[in-house]
């Protein structure tokens, strides 16, 4: 899939109002993402946010390239993104995931950096900035020329990315990029990652995440294996 809609939502107030009430129903924990358009707004963002009750953890979003500005490059510069991390830290005591963008030269530096400054986890990758062509028109296939390419063909790399990362931080890592089946997910678990998310697979199919836990315990049970956490980080160099 390939999109270009930004971070489009309804607002910080609108979600306290509107959605956190339907949320805080599920026995579940919240894990809210969030942006800014700048530093002074990531650190307000998150300030608002550790104050709202019925929020577990927090994740800060320096990684969409559908994005322009100050705040895009916190996640491809160390220095700014070690700054970013340093200043919301200090105004948050809910757990701070880190979402990395895959557009850097060595990503178990930025994921180094994030561990440094106090984030409770990270996750990656985040989607890789692609283009289509229509050939008729000569003109891009989406109105922004490009935009973020997600699903399966991100795959291989989201893999290949969480286990360098697992392997250079001891802080959780959450793996991201086209799992679509339960051995998809198995792989970012064998790769290092705690935990993993579904996104593009629920335009697919909307029970895509429950299909996908009810894979990995029959995984477990003909691999007679008790603990996930058998799987976890146990690749084979």
């Amino acid at each position: 899939m390939l999109n270009s809609i930004g971070l489009q939502n309804i607002g910080f107030e609108a979600f306290v109002k509107e959605k956190l009430p339907f949320l805080k129903k599920f026995d579940t924990k919240i894990i809210v993402n969030f942006f800014g358009e700048n530093l002074d707004e990531y650190v307000e963002m998150a300030a608002k946010l550790n104050d709202t009750d019925g929020i577990h953890g927090i994740e800060m979003n320096v990684s969409c390239p559908n994005k322009s500005g100050e705040w895009k490059k916190m996640g491809l510069e160390p220095e700014l993104l070690r700054k970013a991390v340093k200043e919301v830290r200090t105004v948050t005591s809910k757990p701070l995931i880190i979402k990395l963008s895959p557009q850097v030269t060595d990503i178990a530096i930025m994921a180094k950096i994030a561990e440094e400054e106090g984030a409770s986890a990270v996750s990656l990758i985040n989607t890789i900035p692609a283009m289509v062509i229509n050939v008729k028109t000569r003109k891009s296939m989406i109105g922004t020329a490009t935009g973020g390419l997600s699903g399966p063909a991100i795959r291989p790399v989201a893999v290949r990315m969480v286990w360098e990362v697992s392997k250079s931080i001891k802080i959780p890592v959450i793996g991201i990029g086209g799992i679509i089946t339960a051995e998809d997910a198995l792989q970012f678990l064998i790769a290092g990652a705690t935990a993993v998310a579904v996104g593009t697979a629920n335009f697919i199919n909307p029970l895509s995440t429950i299909e996908i836990i009810e894979g990995i315990e029959k995984f477990m049970a003909e691999e007679k294996i008790q603990d996930i956490n058998e799987l976890i980080g146990s690749f084979k160099e």
